[in-house]
């Protein structure tokens, strides 16, 4: 699953997969070559990139890192695919509308509502199963359903369109 990192304003797409006992990292879509090793079990660890090896501190929570490299701070904030397709939804909807996209791949499997049905925030709008998991899918906003882009059934990829809401009528 990709992973949004921003330090300092700047927003970094990153990949973490685990092959065969080794890591494969994407940054922007750039592989990484990357190594490392943890020092202790209090968030010390060293990274290798380069040929040259950094010790590193990190803490903090799943969505906020603060990580010590040689004596500065970066400040880290995290999204992972699902909160930031969330939080890009909903900063449209409160906007007057927008358009809800997939998060991951997978398939719809219902749709809960039709074109021109008035939505809640928070009110599910379909089911998206996805690596084996059923999703409810909610909206981000009050709005209007104005177009819906995947049927049940249909199989989409990560930030296909699902639905377009529009600004609720005064």
């Amino acid at each position: 699953m990709k992973t949004f990192v921003e330090i300092a304003g700047k927003t970094y797409e990153t990949e973490i997969k685990e092959r065969h006992g080794e890591l494969q990292i994407t940054l922007d879509g750039e592989p990484c070559e990357v190594s490392y090793a943890e020092a202790d079990n209090l968030g010390q660890v060293i990274l290798i990139h380069g040929g040259k090896s950094y010790a590193m501190s990190i803490e903090g929570s799943p969505s906020e890192v603060s990580i010590t490299v040689a004596g500065y701070r970066y400040d880290c904030a995290l999204e992972d695919e699902r909160e930031r397709a969330a939080n890009l939804a909903s900063k449209a909807a409160s906007k007057g509308g927008g358009l809800l996209k997939a998060v991951m791949p997978g398939v719809v499997v219902e749709l809960l509502v039709e074109v021109g049905a008035e939505v809640q925030e928070g009110q599910p709008l379909l089911i998206l199963e996805a690596m084996k998991m059923q999703n409810e899918i909610g909206a981000p906003g009050e709005g209007v359903v104005q177009a819906i882009h995947a049927g049940a059934g249909t199989a989409v990829a990560a930030g296909d369109k699902l639905i377009t809401l529009a600004a609720k009528p005064e």
